[in-house]
């Protein structure tokens, strides 16, 4: 993805904290053409202190001297770059399927709170009209008095529509209605935002259930997303969220926020490991056009990249 002359990419610039953190010491690590065996007791380390895992970064460095040794003259970095993009392509292709005739292309956004996940469903909208979409969002996020009004803010911003209901209504309801609403419009695309919420509220996580079964009853053949909002900045607990939503409502991806924020982007191949779902989109920003669907070849290349690199 091609920035203005001088400027980075919107990936790899989003990536640069990471590159100039836990990245600079592994590529220190690695910048010979052989590794001393002692040291890679120390590329281990920095792998975890990217927010890989202790587990996965074991594996990683294990396969990678193996790779290494296999390889003419040894190179270690494209033996651990290797290994990190073979788990990235492990993970399952994300599905992101368009709605049929009379049918809406429904997304359902959900995580905790502070993620992001507002912000995150004006961007959505936002590549969605873009591309021509008309676009409804449904405001299920009825228990946060301003959460209303942020998506309107949203909606004036992107030419987005709202079906929103009184404070403290049955989410259940504003999506069922924002369904009806789309269907009668003739609106290709419906977006739910779901309210924040922790993932040891079981009442809060049934509410997404009743959520889900709305939409098979509404709309028996649709094959809606639901995305993830994943804070970047929160790590290994981020992940402990996606897997008590995951067995709650069945999530088809993450949407990774925040990444610019951190120098631990080793957290996207945590994720590829442990929860098998595809990473769909990364934020690495907050205006409307900072959303950038995620490519795994992309994600490896831009973290290898020397810090400060231009695009």
């Amino acid at each position: 993805m091609a920035g203005e002359p001088g400027e980075l990419a919107p990936l790899e610039a989003g990536l640069e904290r990471s590159r100039g953190g836990f990245m600079s010491r592994l590529r220190g690590l690695l910048g010979g053409s052989r590794v001393p065996a002692e040291a890679w007791q120390e590329v281990e380390e920095a792998l975890i202190a990217g927010d890989v895992g202790a587990g996965l970064a074991m594996d990683v460095v294990e396969r990678a001297q193996a790779r290494a040794a296999r390889a003419a003259g040894g190179d270690a970095v494209t033996a651990v770059r290797d290994e990190l993009a073979a788990l990235l392509h492990e993970a399952p292709p994300p599905e992101r399927p368009l709605g049929r005739p009379g049918s809406p292309r429904i997304i359902l956004v959900v995580g905790v709170n502070g993620t992001g996940k507002t912000t995150t469903i004006g961007k959505l909208a936002h590549l969605e009209r873009a591309a021509g979409r008309r676009v409804i969002l449904a405001a299920a996020d009825t228990f946060r008095a301003a959460a209303v009004e942020q998506l309107r803010v949203w909606a004036t911003r992107t030419g987005s529509e709202v079906v929103a209901h009184a404070a403290g209504a049955d989410p259940a309801a504003v999506v069922y209605d924002a369904l009806a609403a789309a269907i009668a419009r003739g609106a290709e695309t419906v977006i739910v935002d779901t309210a924040g919420r922790l993932h040891t509220r079981t009442n809060l996580m049934d509410e997404l259930t009743k959520i889900r079964r709305i939409v098979n009853r509404r709309l028996p053949e649709a094959q809606p997303e639901t995305l993830f909002v994943l804070d970047a900045t929160t790590g290994q607990n981020g992940l402990a969220q996606a897997e008590a939503f995951h067995a709650a409502v069945g999530l088809t991806g993450i949407v990774l926020t925040k990444l610019d924020s951190t120098s631990r982007g080793g957290i996207v191949f945590a994720i590829a490991d442990r929860l098998r779902l595809p990473v769909v989109d990364v934020g690495v920003g907050e205006r409307a056009t900072d959303l950038v669907p995620f490519d795994a070849d992309a994600f490896v290349a831009a973290l290898f990249a020397p810090a400060g690199a231009a695009a």
